[in-house]
C-alpha cells in the first residue's frame, strides 16, 4: 500500500490555513484543513495523511493535546511537523515528540521544502531536486 500522500493542516487562522492549501495544492499536493486539534483528530481517524502541519495555539484542543492524542493513538505513524511562533521552536517540537518544525513566520518555499520531506506530491516529477547522473 502507498504511503499517504495528503497533507493535513491544522491551524485556527483561517488566512493563513487558505494560504497554506493554495500553496500546497499549487505545489501538487492534497491537501485537507482543520481549525483544531479535535477536528484534526477526526480528520486523521478518516484518512491518515502523509503529514500534520500543527500549529500549536488553537481554541478547543491546542496542538500539545493533539499530538499527544495522536502519538498516544498512532504512534510514530502519522508524521507530525510542529508550526509555531514560540521563541524556541525546536523545543516546543521536542515537547510533543514532533518529527520535524516549521518556524513562523515562514516563506513558501520552506513549507514546501519540509511538506517533501515526508509527502510525495502528484507533481513530483517536476521537483526541483537535481538529478546526479551528470559528470
Amino acid at each position: 500500500m502507498d504511503a499517504p500522500s495528503d497533507v493535513l493542516v491544522v491551524d485556527d487562522d483561517p488566512d493563513m490555513v487558505e494560504l497554506m492549501l493554495i500553496v500546497l495544492e499549487q505545489a501538487g499536493y492534497v491537501a485537507r484543513s482543520a481549525r483544531n486539534g479535535q477536528e484534526a483528530l477526526s480528520a486523521v481517524a478518516e484518512r491518515a495523511p502523509g503529514v500534520v502541519l500543527l500549529d500549536m495555539l488553537m481554541p478547543v484542543m491546542n496542538g500539545w493535546e493533539c499530538a499527544h492524542e495522536l502519538r498516544s493513538r498512532y504512534g510514530n505513524a502519522v508524521k507530525i511537523v510542529v508550526v509555531t511562533a514560540a521563541e524556541h521552536p525546536r523545543a516546543r517540537a521536542e515537547e510533543v515528540g514532533a518529527d520535524d518544525v516549521l518556524p513562523k513566520p515562514f516563506d513558501m518555499s520552506n513549507l514546501l521544502r519540509v511538506v517533501a520531506r515526508y509527502v510525495k506530491s502528484a507533481g513530483s516529477a517536476s521537483s526541483p531536486v537535481s538529478s546526479h547522473h551528470e559528470r
